[in-house]
């Protein structure tokens, strides 16, 4: 067999080709697996739709199977007893444990197969008669309602909603518009230096053509925005029958926290009992909690929760609360007996409210407590020590705390499993931080419970809407959708933040607009929490319906992109020798798996035998348990597998040596080598030929607190800007990285280029918000005088930007305010954190020096909004006050040379005048935050400012370049002609 071959799902051989030689396909509407000699069967047996979706077959298909069946001689029946079935086909060995595993009778593992598929074919046909006697007992009335139901559930779980032409064409217009006035406009600025400030021309056509080239990159994949609906009820009438168990896809959530100190453990833990109140059987959802710190804190803490789940999940599904996160449900300033008719409702939910108020004085007791540790570390109930008390040198930890044997809750039901998860740290091991943390939980979760959709979320993103799960089970369910699908993202949504967002917290501009467009193309980009994965996308496989790639090691590629021929004209497009050799090993494994699951006969010593000689140990490390698990792709823990030894295995695969020579990071789970490994991992998976989803229901599924004060968020803006800094400086650089594969859109590629390259346009950009500050303090301009077509081009311009704008706002439905807010933080950012990424990437990358600029805390005095009046000390607020000053300096002194030379100064100074008031809007919240509410703003930064400011102005009045030699000679005749 040929690795990548479609596998028929009822037998497991080829599918098989038909009469023009394409692989046979029995549905054309999911394309499910069926080899033709099943497809014969299930025609005989009277079953003419899809198992899968419920669609009838095609007539010529079932035409065929009809003639064939009366050219049937009596040789076929005569040649039926000898031969092992319809399936009777020859099967090569891959391993020397096959050949072993034969004896001079035959191959055991072939007659098992024939007895194993014989079993399921006598077991439909029971199945059958038995379905058809009970319809026959069924009233009409009940078989027609029945027989609705039933055709509900074939509908689509979703659909997608692209937009009106009347809203996508004058967008389009618009944009082709744009960029051909640009043409024009940057013909006109090359064509027309300004030759008494030629260096100052030179430099804002220079800082122009990045910003247009900046936008095209922002802009055109915006192309073809999409909007997408799920149907919930459909997905219940489909997977949830009455009276049979429920058939949704089980789903493992990951939670990470790092230190409770800085992350409360209240807000971890509302995030953990919104998880566990999900609307979603509680034999689905386990809930894994990541504690990356190894505090006693976090785990006491958990303890404290998963006593307090116990009265609180009964109690929200009871009464379908929403939200499910007890400190966010009690907050909210509602009419809470407006939609309740229970007349136990108010009694319930005070005193739920006081035990939820005792839970929280239990907590912040365990808080207090642990500000100041023992000289002797923490010890256990016990009086063991806490093995965590190194967090830099301790074992692996996992307790589960609920689930299938564990504690109910107060009436009895079961409760979803939590478990505690701390991985092994020893000194001498890279342990990649977040993404670490992330894949020692995908190989825990495999180990124990081994869902086939992973939901991660931030300590601090809580569950808002308790029907998360189902919507993207409408997607990721759906066999006309899913199966291509990596991972649906939702957009994140922000508590706490003032009504005016005054440094763009939210992000409405980029999770409402530029994540739509992205969706009509290849799917958004993972943002890092909120997000529902296929398993089997994080373990490195690629798509089930993207063909093998050709490998050709006779080629030799290009030095320095190794992929393309846009460097090399006259070439054929080639691919890197280092990625035909990824290829190559996963076809290898994909054959392999392939292979093992052939074999479901062996006892645990010859499996894990045969895992050996796979060589899996290569890619997924050395744990035959969890490499058993990756074959499951609907999840589940392997039955081979001894339940008491589970936890021990997972013991083993949290250990930091474990990733040692694997392709863990690399090639699986989430990628290493940059803080922003949200982006690496979602790039490295549409490399591959996935695609993912967005979705956006009306309810947010997820929110989060959000740092709201300036430095904070800045400091948050430097860490993302240096996670694309350290991507574009290596080997995952969107510019180059998986060229020759084709798998990934070039719109799509465009959108990763434009998430690597922005942090640079911050050098443009403080460029050009110096220039008017120097056009004010020098007399000496940009731009030179204007003509008429000057003015037509530069008003088209300015009335294109505005137009754009306007019609995102129509399509997209963000509002004006948060368009205006998020352009005023791309220059607050861009001139201060993406600055100091810039620098901080290359120091680091080519140098090796990390530098660290962090951010101190001080306690919020305020009631409302506290925070946001907090200024934290930090060298990234010296750039953006410097420019303030400067271009305030240059607004006095321009009207104060207008004032000295009189009213022919004042047109000229309006220009630039303008210019430097459009620096002064975009950073006037930074001026706002700067003062804070009682003008508390560091001496240390205005005293930095003042003296940068001062020492360029001084410097750029003694090195003047504008200014001419002096002609002593000219200046003595000048003097000579005088008349005294």
């Amino acid at each position: 067999m040929q690795p990548g071959d479609p596998i028929c799902n009822t037998c497991g051989e080829q599918v098989g080709f038909n009469a023009n030689g394409e692989p046979f396909v029995a549905c054309h509407e999911c394309n499910f697996p069926v080899c033709k000699a099943c497809f014969d069967e299930e025609i005989k047996e009277d079953r003419k739709i899809c198992m899968r979706c419920g669609v009838p077959y095609e007539e010529n298909l079932l035409d065929d199977v009809e003639a064939k069946a009366n050219r049937l001689t009596m040789a076929s029946h005569l040649n039926e007893s000898q031969d092992v079935g319809l399936h009777a086909r020859h099967i090569s060995s891959v391993s020397t444990v096959d050949s072993e595993l034969n004896d001079e009778s035959g191959n055991p593992i072939w007659k098992n197969r024939v007895e194993s598929w014989k079993d399921k074919k006598n077991k439909k046909k029971k199945t059958a008669a038995a379905k058809a006697e009970k319809e026959a007992q069924i009233p009409p009335e009940q078989q027609m309602e029945e027989k609705q139901q039933s055709l509900d559930a074939a509908e689509p779980l979703s659909i997608l909603i692209p937009l009106s032409k009347s809203k996508l064409a004058p967008y389009r217009t618009v944009i082709i518009m744009r960029l051909i006035i640009l043409g024009l406009f940057f013909h006109y600025r090359v064509t027309h230096p300004v030759d008494s400030a030629f260096g100052l021309w030179l430099t804002s056509v220079i800082c122009e053509i990045w910003f247009a080239f900046s936008w095209v990159l922002d802009q055109f994949p915006k192309w073809s925005p999409v909007d997408r609906e799920t149907f919930i009820d459909r997905l219940s009438a489909r997977f949830e029958r009455e009276g049979e168990p429920s058939e949704l896809a089980a789903v493992d959530f990951f939670v990470s926290t790092v230190d409770p100190l800085k992350e409360p453990p209240l807000i971890t833990a509302n995030t953990v009992l919104s998880i566990l109140a999900l609307d979603y059987p509680v034999d689905k959802v386990s809930c894994y909690v990541s504690d990356d710190g190894a505090a006693m804190l976090s785990f006491e803490s958990l303890v404290e929760t998963a006593d307090f789940a116990r009265k609180w999940v009964p109690f929200c599904k009871k009464f379908s609360i929403e939200p499910r996160a007890p400190e966010f449900y009690f907050s909210q300033k509602i009419d809470y007996l407006k939609d309740k008719v229970q007349p136990s409702f108010v009694k319930e939910r005070r005193a739920m409210k006081r035990d939820y108020e005792e839970y929280k004085v239990r907590i912040n007791a365990l808080v207090a407590k642990a500000q100041k540790t023992p000289e002797e570390g923490w010890s256990m109930q016990d009086g063991t020590p806490w093995p965590g008390n190194n967090s830099r040198d301790h074992p692996g930890m996992i307790q589960v705390f609920l689930g299938h044997s564990g504690a109910c809750d107060i009436e009895g039901n079961e409760l979803p499993r939590l478990v505690y998860v701390s991985r092994e740290k020893r000194p001498g091991y890279q342990h990649h931080k977040k993404a670490g943390a992330e894949n020692a939980l995908v190989r825990v979760s495999a180990v124990l419970t081994n869902a086939p959709y992973i939901l991660n979320l931030d300590c601090d993103h809580y569950v808002n809407n308790s029907k998360a799960v189902r919507e993207a089970m409408c997607f990721l369910m759906d066999p006309q959708v899913g199966r291509d699908v990596c991972y649906v993202q939702f957009p994140q949504r922000f508590d706490g933040i003032d009504k005016s967002d005054r440094y763009a917290n939210r992000n409405t501009v980029f999770f409402d607009v530029n994540m739509k467009g992205l969706d009509g193309i290849q799917g958004p980009v993972y943002v890092g929490t909120g997000c529902v994965f296929n398993r089997q996308a994080l373990y490195g496989y690629g798509p089930p319906t993207m063909p093998n790639l050709r490998k050709n090691n006779s080629s030799s590629s290009c030095s320095w992109c190794g992929c393309c021929s846009c460097c090399c004209p006259g070439k054929k497009a080639i691919k890197d020798p280092s990625e035909v050799y990824r290829d190559a090993k996963r076809e290898e494994l994909d054959a392999a798996i392939f292979n093992l699951k052939e074999i479901d006969n062996y006892d645990e010593y010859e499996r894990s035998m045969l895992i050996s000689q796979m060589s899996f140990e290569n890619t997924f490390g050395l744990s035959s348990v969890f490499i058993e698990s990756t074959l499951l792709e609907n999840g589940g823990v392997p039955e081979s597998v001894n339940s008491s030894t589970l936890i021990k295995e997972a013991i083993h695969v949290i250990s930091c040596g474990y990733e040692e020579k694997t392709e863990w990071g690399k090639e699986i789970g989430w990628i290493y080598g940059s803080v922003t490994e949200d982006i690496l991992t979602g790039f490295k998976m549409h490399c591959r030929g996935w695609r993912s989803l967005y979705c956006m229901p009306l309810r947010p599924c997820f929110k989060g607190s959000a740092p709201i004060n300036l430095s904070d968020r800045l400091h948050q803006v430097l860490r993302w800007a240096l996670g694309s800094v350290e991507i574009f400086l290596s080997r995952h650089c969107p510019l180059w990285y998986g060229c020759g594969a084709g798998r990934l859109k070039w719109l799509q590629r465009m959108a990763y280029i434009n998430t690597i390259v922005y942090p640079f346009t911050s050098l443009p950009l403080i460029a050009y918000c110096s220039l008017p500050a120097i056009c004010l303090l020098t007399g000496k301009f940009i731009i030179p005088t204007l003509s008429n077509l000057a003015s037509i081009l530069f008003l088209g311009l300015f009335m294109s930007i505005i137009a754009t704008s306007v019609l995102e706002l129509r399509w997209s439905g963000v509002s004006i305010e948060d368009i205006w807010r998020n352009e005023q933080f791309w220059v607050i950012g861009g001139v201060s954190a993406h600055l100091f990424a810039v620098f901080q990437g290359f120091l680091k990358m080519l140098a090796g020096v990390d530098t660290n600029f962090t951010v101190t805390s001080k306690a919020a005095e305020d009631a409302d909004f506290g925070e946001l009046y907090m200024i934290k000390w930090t060298t990234l607020l010296i750039p953006p006050t410097s420019l303030i000053i400067i271009n305030i300096v240059g607004v006095v002194a321009g009207f104060s040379d207008a004032l000295n030379k009189g009213y022919e100064a004042w047109g000229p100074l309006f220009g630039k005048v303008f210019f430097a008031f459009w620096v002064i809007l975009h950073l006037y919240p930074f001026l706002k935050g700067l003062m804070g509410r009682q003008n508390r703003t560091p001496t240390i930064v205005v005293l930095w400012s003042v003296l940068l400011a001062s020492v360029f102005s001084l410097v750029w009045v003694k090195i003047n370049p504008f200014v001419g030699p002096v002609d002593n000679n000219a200046v003595t005749q000048s003097c000579i002609s005088i008349d005294c």
